[in-house]
């Protein structure tokens, strides 16, 4: 990465970078400015987070190729490095396999109590360790 041009995006605040349910292409790190995640909540926006300078976001849709958990937009005005599918999967390739397995693990975790969370549903279903020792074969 360090001899690779890295693309930047800026944007002003109240700016949409992507939508919840979106497909993820692409994570993106926070150079300068903040960023909030929000959700809709029985037809509430909420906001569920923010990242501000050095952060990251956006991941979660490279690790697992499932769509955007949240709507994402600018809280200030921000400027983004875009972390492109095939940087990140590069990178992945390079990383040891029970730690990709238990990258996946989270993710589904973070999604299954994301889901809950806003939907009310009984409990999250957890990922079990088979999956990471899956990714290790």
């Amino acid at each position: 990465m360090a001899n690779q041009v890295l693309e930047r995006r800026t944007f002003q605040a109240g700016d949409r970078i992507f939508r919840e349910g979106d497909p993820g292409s692409q994570a993106y790190v926070v150079q300068s400015g903040e960023v909030e995640m929000v959700k809709t909540v029985e037809g509430n926006e909420v906001v569920i987070g923010a990242v501000g300078q050095g952060g990251i976001f956006g991941e979660m849709a490279l690790i697992d190729e499932a769509p955007r958990m949240a709507l994402t937009r600018a809280k200030t005005g921000v400027t983004l490095i875009v972390i492109s599918r095939k940087l990140f999967e590069e990178k992945m390739a390079k990383a040891d396999p029970f730690l990709r397995g238990l990258l996946k693990i989270l993710a589904e975790n973070i999604r299954n109590l994301s889901f809950a969370a806003s939907s009310g549903a009984a409990g999250p279903t957890v990922a079990t360790g088979d999956e990471a020792g899956d990714e290790a074969s």
